[in-house]
């Protein structure tokens, strides 16, 4: 039975390379979840020509944003004077997720170099990360998953933000089509074909723990980090050990 992500770095593996051929089945194998990426992506460019943002802003923070959720929050502050700080803590809060996400990959990611490195992280988000993550549990290469399935989600993402500034009135709320919950089915299937043991039930509970309680008490959006920091935490100083199964 499979045990942990931990990478065995003095082995000489070649886990951190990848091939075109391995970029592209990243890309195919989340082109079929990013079909619901530009439903979000119509709904945002909704969004944003209704806040009053011009087509092109929106096009550029789409294209160099890459970050939904706090793109939508960022709307929620936008206006003829922009509260900078405020903005940027907002955007920081929903996002440090990523910081994790970096953090898990870096036995990897270290190998590339920096070009390469943050050029693949640019794209990263919540599903490639996850199969990116898998893979390599698995003692198979992911990056190259990582970078291919990054490449669809964020080119299926700029679409739909066309998409919603072009036809935006077709679809008003991807919430109520139940969409909002494409996402986290998708993770949790991530899950289910992922590692099992002890170790990696009680991480998910305490980050599911975390992130409920975050969510019902502390302000909007700080069950995201309250659930990584709990459960990344929890990864970092229980190691894994060989009869954990």
């Amino acid at each position: 039975m499979q045990t942990d992500i931990q990478p065995n770095l003095t082995s000489g593996t070649n886990l951190h390379e990848f091939s075109k051929k391995e970029v592209w089945n990243g890309f195919t194998q989340l082109v079929p979840l990013s079909f619901f990426v530009v439903v979000f992506g119509a709904a945002f460019g909704l969004a944003a020509s209704q806040t009053g943002l011009d087509n092109t802003s929106s096009l550029l923070m789409s294209t160099l944003v890459f970050a939904g959720a706090s793109q939508f929050a960022a709307l929620d502050l936008w206006g003829t004077e922009v509260p900078v700080i405020p903005l940027m803590v907002t955007v920081f809060a929903i996002n440090a997720r990523h910081l994790l996400m970096g953090a898990t990959l870096y036995p990897w990611l270290r190998h590339l170099p920096p070009a390469k490195r943050y050029g693949v992280m640019l794209l990263a988000s919540d599903a490639n990360w996850a199969l990116s993550l898998n893979a390599l549990s698995r003692g198979e290469r992911g990056i190259g998953l990582l970078l291919g399935g990054g490449l669809a989600l964020w080119s299926f993402w700029i679409v739909g933000t066309w998409l919603g500034l072009t036809f935006g009135n077709a679809i008003h709320d991807p919430v109520s089509l139940g969409l909002d919950m494409v996402m986290g089915c998708f993770l949790l299937s991530m899950v289910a074909i992922g590692p099992k043991n002890i170790r990696i039930l009680v991480i998910w509970a305490v980050a599911a723990g975390s992130s409920l309680l975050a969510y019902w008490y502390l302000p909007e959006n700080s069950h995201v980090v309250a659930g990584a920091l709990s459960g990344g935490l929890l990864g970092a100083f229980w190691t894994e050990k060989k009869h954990d199964h």
